[in-house]
């Protein structure tokens, strides 16, 4: 009879579902009652929202003839998107398409509006407390939470389905300060001058504040970056990093709400473990982190040198140029130079006309001499006049400080706020500085990025953001992958779909993405050498840990079991994530 039992309960036990295990759902009887949800809305001061996808006005039963028409006016407005609950930067992550869940704006009216991966409810916070009832919640009720700063993620972070979403985007907080000393650190230590931001800050709301003081933080150079989310968490790299550094090189302490729903602040002097993480481990994984503190820079004059190299469409030449270009680049890197470069193999110009081109904008931060930068320059331009066919035009363009470059140049135009709602994927790979010194190294790159298929208008993007300050910094305690103290350049180009594009045809994109693309990515310095950055990356990057974090990642793993062991936050390839179903849903790992 005992071995009847016991047969009999491993037999009910492989048979039962497996919803222990999984998140609670709409349809679970698990999920909370409305009182509960009413309860929490009391708790968080009226901040909690039902949230329908952004594109839901335009449709169905929820039409709104002046709603849809403004939305229609806004949808590739992406600072409008970081505000929106029910909308991200990439509309792609708004859909469900595995369920067959979407919202789109070029759907037809009269289509069904699916929820998708768009959160269910939201809590619009407004302080820490705010953020502490929201992550008691869903601790205690078993709900999957998604963390939104501004939804600037490549990777579909921002969103999860079936969840509750924490809006940061409302915490504008900034304080700037002469003097700066950590919690817990001996009396008399002092950082200097620093900056402390709360959660919502983005980028040129901190930029605005700190050049109040005549300083400047390191940064990067988009509209709807959150200074204090992702971006500094991933690492952050920024168009004066051989000048500064990562972001994350420059952070001194951050306030977070962990697992548990207490606050806790994370420096070299108290919780270390969680610092080190927090210093390029990923947003949205350890924590909500509800404020941190940068190191500020003095304000530098700068000059900014732009190069433009064209050959005729289809003129094999042109990779030659691109091989003379990267080979440059070390020598450049080392004397200042960092910012990025745009290449567009096809380039459509005019009726009977198309070319090849290469742009750069490198700045020189602390430069004033022009001539010292045009000096610095005629090896390349040199080398580039020998090549049949190439055209080589360059300028240089001093401007008075970092501030001004920021906001004159990096950030002008309304381009730059008219890139949300596409959909699109990242392959991207870092390039050493031993690769762009060794005899065949340039060859090589060119090489695997020519055989890549291009179509007119597809364009690469090159960040020169690593070299000499982000090197030095490779003793700083921090969870970045080494291969960032190795880089000269972090190279990108993108994949993308329409809105009406099938399951099968997003999945054929993403395949040959993943399976062909990105090896040849890897081919050029090794699969097992160096890694891609974490926030600009293919969201199904094959072995990820490795990728994102080199020989951190174990280390980033206990730490994760330690802050969070029952995986209240997941992101999509953060860390831990593995042990989860692709929309965290589910445990794999038991």
């Amino acid at each position: 009879m005992l071995f009847l039992l016991i047969t009999l309960l491993c037999y009910a036990a492989a048979a039962a579902p497996q919803s222990s295990h999984c998140r609670c759902r709409p349809h679970d009887d698990c999920w909370p009652s409305e009182q509960k949800w009413s309860k929490l809305n009391q708790t968080v001061q009226g901040n909690l929202v039902a949230v329908r996808p952004a594109a839901s006005v335009c449709h169905g039963s929820n039409y709104d003839s002046n709603a849809c028409n403004a939305t229609t006016r806004l949808w590739t407005d992406s600072v409008w998107r970081s505000a929106q609950p029910g909308a991200v930067q990439n509309q792609m992550w708004e859909a469900w398409p595995e369920h067959h869940e979407s919202c789109y704006l070029e759907s037809p009216r009269n289509s069904k509006c699916g929820q998708g991966r768009i959160s269910v409810y939201s809590v619009k916070v407004q302080t820490t407390s705010h953020i502490q009832q929201a992550v008691r919640f869903a601790r205690a009720n078993n709900i999957r939470l998604a963390i939104k700063n501004t939804g600037h993620d490549f990777l579909g972070r921002s969103t999860a389905p079936e969840s509750l979403q924490i809006l940061t985007h409302e915490m504008k907080n900034i304080k700037v300060v002469d003097n700066f000393t950590p919690k817990g650190a001996p009396h008399g230590k002092s950082e200097g001058h620093a900056v402390t931001m709360a959660a919502g800050v983005q980028l040129p709301e901190l930029y605005l504040a700190v050049a109040e003081h005549n300083r400047t933080v390191v940064g990067g150079s988009s509209h709807t970056v959150g200074a204090a989310g992702g971006y500094i968490q991933g690492g952050g790299h920024s168009p004066f990093g051989a000048w500064n550094g990562l972001g994350s090189d420059n952070a001194l302490e951050f306030e977070i709400v962990t697992a548990e729903g207490s606050v806790v602040v994370a420096n070299s002097y108290q919780n270390s473990d969680l610092f080190w993480a927090l210093r390029g481990g990923g947003g949205g994984t350890f924590g909500v982190v509800t404020s941190v503190t940068v190191r500020t820079h003095p304000e530098a004059p700068v000059i900014a040198y732009n190069v433009n190299i064209t050959t005729s469409s289809g003129n094999p030449r042109f990779w030659d140029a691109f091989s003379a270009f990267h080979a440059a680049l070390p020598a450049i890197n080392d004397a200042g130079g960092s910012g990025y470069y745009f290449g567009v193999p096809i380039l459509p110009f005019g009726q009977n006309t198309t070319v090849s081109a290469i742009t750069s904008l490198l700045l020189f931060p602390q430069k004033t001499d022009v001539n010292e930068i045009i000096k610095l320059y005629e090896p390349l331009t040199r080398k580039l006049g020998q090549i049949n066919g190439v055209k080589v035009e360059a300028a240089p363009i001093p401007l008075p400080s970092v501030n001004s470059t920021i906001f004159e140049v990096l950030l002008s135009g309304s381009d730059a706020d008219s890139t949300g709602g596409v959909s699109s994927l990242l392959a991207s790979r870092l390039y050493s500085k031993d690769l762009m010194m060794s005899e065949d190294g340039p060859e090589r790159l060119a090489k695997a990025w020519k055989s890549i298929s291009w179509s007119p208008y597809s364009t690469f993007i090159g960040h020169v953001v690593g070299g000499p300050a982000v090197a030095a910094n490779k003793n700083i305690h921090s969870a970045v992958n080494p291969a960032w103290r190795k880089t000269v350049s972090h190279m990108l180009f993108s994949r993308s779909w329409e809105a009406n594009a099938t399951l099968t045809q997003q999945k054929a994109i993403i395949k040959n993405m993943t399976e062909v693309e990105i090896p040849i990515l890897r081919s050029v310095e090794g699969e097992d050498q160096m890694g891609a950055y974490l926030n600009e990356a293919n969201p199904y990057e094959p072995g990820f840990q490795k990728s994102f974090w080199g020989t951190n990642y174990p280390r980033l793993y206990k730490i994760k079991q330690k802050w969070d062991p029952k995986g209240l936050f997941i992101s999509r390839k953060g860390v831990g994530s593995e042990d989860w179903d692709d929309a965290g849903m589910c445990k794999l790992k038991i």
